[in-house]
């Protein structure tokens, strides 16, 4: 059985890339979205990427195997989306088991294709959580600050399912990321941690936050130093930040990181900013020669790629990786 906690001390892992610019190439129309399962159903189902695990799961192999033949150690599940309040933009609040069951089951499976052909290197699934459209701790009207779209209880419950789902379906460890607001990442670790007591299991937790621009704060406004606090008080296979910014923008963030804390750190960077037609331009090269400072200055034991990335990208990422340790984990505190 792959035990991630033993691979982390051995070599720097690596994580995949994008699934949403895989995905694009493939121009999905919506009655591809739709495929058999839902070519009758009433509302538009196009852009929900999530669905093509049931829909088009081919695809979402074929990714997979794509990143693991780069040289991931870690893909993600395609369920960045997959809560009940995700999904409610396309009605589908009572597929969401199935989308995410389904998801970590093709993962797992070609994950364990690659472990079983070279055992050396084991292969990990990560069940990939992301932040919905809601935010628990701002309004989104201007004129009435004290409204929240969402309540901790509502995200809490909705986590709790998608969790459940992806444990089921044969994740190896669980990533709550692109926080852009810490009480919603709350709300998906204390569901976690429900799910851990109910079932009397352990799974290791990669927590990932956004920085969201030059300010070097999330959304809800927090610093680095405040998000790691905010999310230090159970234990964490990893900490780190992930989209928003290329990989030179993000590392001053990282450095604070890795300097103030005993979890591993990991960080997958977008491929650059995007540019007019918000498209990513950064080549895979240049994003190499960004991620080898982050190696020569052993900030990192997870390093993967977001939105633009390929598994070109990951393949140069790879590449380096293989040549530098792992960040050393030791005790440390913040300043207070």
């Amino acid at each position: 059985m792959p035990n991630i906690q033993e691979e982390i001390k051995k070599r720097i892992l690596v994580l995949d890339g994008a699934m949403g610019t895989m995905l694009q190439r493939y121009n999905f129309s919506e009655e591809d979205f739709r495929g058999e399962q839902f070519k009758d159903f009433p509302h538009s189902l196009k852009g929900n990427n999530d669905l093509l695990s049931l829909t088009q799961p081919q695809a979402i192999k074929d990714v997979h195997a794509l990143y693991f033949e780069a040289g991931a150690d870690i893909v993600e599940t395609n369920t960045f989306s997959g809560t009940t309040i995700g999904m409610a933009d396309y009605h589908l609040e009572e597929y969401v088991y199935q989308l995410n069951y389904e998801s970590a089951k093709i993962a797992r499976e070609v994950a364990d294709e690659f472990t079983a052909r070279n055992p050396e290197k084991q292969r990990f699934v990560a069940g990939s959580i992301g932040p919905t459209n809601r935010t628990a701790s701002m309004s989104p009207d201007v004129n009435d600050p004290g409204y929240r779209a969402v309540t901790f209880d509502d995200l809490r419950i909705a986590y709790k399912q998608q969790v459940e789902a992806l444990l089921d379906g044969g994740v190896d460890l669980l990533l709550v990321e692109t926080i852009f607001d810490t009480l919603n990442a709350k709300a998906a670790l204390f569901a976690i941690e429900e799910v851990k007591d109910d079932r009397n299991i352990d799974i290791p937790i990669m927590v990932s936050g956004t920085i969201t621009d030059a300010s070097g704060r999330t959304l809800s406004g927090q610093t680095v130093e405040a998000f790691l606090v905010s999310v230090s008080h159970i234990p964490l296979l990893s900490v780190g930040f992930n989209c928003a910014l290329g990989a030179d923008l993000l590392k001053p963030y990282l450095q604070t990181l890795s300097h103030n804390t005993s979890f591993n750190v990991s960080a997958h960077p977008n491929a650059g900013l995007p540019n007019a037609f918000g498209e990513y331009d950064e080549t895979p090269e240049q994003m190499q020669a960004q991620i080898r400072s982050y190696l020569e200055d052993n900030l990192v034991n997870i390093i993967g790629g977001c939105c633009g990335t390929t598994p070109d990208h990951i393949r140069l990422i790879a590449e380096i990786a293989k040549d530098y340790k792992p960040r050393i984990v030791e005790t440390r505190f913040i300043a207070s």
